[in-house]
């Protein structure tokens, strides 16, 4: 490739854009493409990628960045997480789950947790010892977290757990899974608790099948079920039950924000591969970027993520000093991957035929790019959630 996806949209580095996390940006780049490109394709194919793929990225320090160091961590920010899931996304390999693992799951424990849960689980989620997973969805509620049917009755000094959960990212290879469940299942939000599951130490708990999905097919993602599954109340995130449903609203906003943070970086990655491609093929005896309609379309697109990326390195600004707002990321989320649906698509097009063929990797990036708009909560309750704002 010679349009380079990080300069692709020439805006300029934000405030935020340290000489260490540019250093994270090449070193990050570096190991995505010479570590993980090379097998994507077999992880795809296999629909999980290695364990040893997530130990080699622990031992690289790509694991728990912004985990303290105390706890294993590199001692960074919300920005190096970003910086890491936006060279996934620049190299192609938009479903290796560790940017879930580090951004969403460990924060969880970091902010919620008890001392001693950090210092149990977080340097073993640094080394990639343990895969992290959050088990929200269910088969009867998506978005809707408030009609999970999931229970965890106490018992003595335990949690018995019975339930199961669908759609689960890194579902094959978790070892640690945060259950969302009712600990009290009749007040409603209220009786939500998070309760930590470490899946090798217990009896009850099944991996359901790897689930064949449309696109980001390395990305395991899988049915869990918890059948009278025994969990000491120790394993209980925060002080007391039914603190679940605040906690889940306090971090939500960071795993949208993550989101359009993967939607930029594939946005930048199809606009300089189209971009090439467009220079290269010929059409009636001319490069196809000649045509008047192919300048005209890339102008459009590389306008609107121009904006999109402003606004995302806005976003993290206002996250790093702690002033992002639900409102912010809801949009942030959903405007990012509804222009990363559309831009794929565009590029898609002007690849023509070849663009519909899976050896091409704007292909891959428009089959991948679909879940974007459904997952982290759909594009439709970002609006309810934005329209609350009014």
């Amino acid at each position: 490739m010679n349009t380079m996806p990080e300069q692709v949209l020439g805006v300029p580095k934000p405030d935020w854009m340290s000489d260490d996390l540019s250093m994270l940006q090449d070193m990050a780049g570096r190991f995505m493409e010479t570590e993980i490109a090379p097998h994507y394709d077999r992880y795809e194919k296999q629909q999980v990628v290695e364990r040893e793929a997530w130990e080699k990225a622990g031992a690289a320090g790509l694991l728990c960045a912004s985990m303290p160091e105390e706890y294993g961590g590199a001692g960074g920010t919300y920005a190096h997480e970003a910086i890491i899931t936006e060279a996934i996304g620049h190299t192609g390999v938009d479903g290796f789950g560790i940017a879930l693992h580090n951004a969403i799951v460990a924060p969880y424990i970091l902010n919620h947790g008890s001392e001693e849960q950090k210092r149990r689980w977080l340097p073993k989620l640094a080394t990639g010892e343990l895969i992290g997973a959050i088990a929200m969805t269910e088969p009867g509620a998506g978005s809707d977290l408030q009609g999970i049917k999931t229970s965890a009755r106490k018992d003595g000094n335990h949690y018995v757990i019975n339930g199961s959960k669908t759609f689960i990212t890194n579902g094959q290879n978790a070892n640690l899974v945060i259950v969302v469940t009712k600990t009290d299942p009749a007040a409603g939000a209220k009786g939500t608790s998070l309760i930590v599951v470490e899946t090798d130490e217990v009896d009850g708990f099944e991996r359901g099948r790897n689930l064949d999905k449309i696109g980001l097919k390395a990305n395991d993602t899988s049915e869990l079920f918890f059948n009278d599954v025994r969990i000491p109340t120790a394993n209980l995130i925060g002080p007391e039950e039914g603190q679940g449903f605040v906690q889940l609203m306090t971090e939500l906003p960071q795993e949208r924000l993550l989101i359009a943070n993967q939607a930029i970086s594939m946005i930048e990655r199809a606009l300089a591969i189209t971009i090439d491609y467009v220079r290269e093929r010929k059409a009636f005896g001319k490069p196809v970027i000649e045509f008047q309609n192919t300048q005209f379309k890339l102008a459009e697109l590389k306008s609107e993520a121009t904006m999109a990326r402003v606004f995302v390195n806005h976003c993290v600004e206002q996250h790093l000093k702690g002033e992002l707002t639900p409102t912010t990321a809801s949009m942030a989320k959903y405007m990012l991957t509804d222009l990363q649906c559309k831009l794929v698509d565009e590029c898609l097009q002007l690849h023509g035929g070849y663009g519909y063929m899976n050896e091409y990797p704007i292909a891959r990036m428009y089959r991948d790019a679909r879940v974007q708009r459904i997952y982290g909560g759909t594009n439709e309750i970002m609006k309810l959630l934005i329209a609350r704002s009014l």
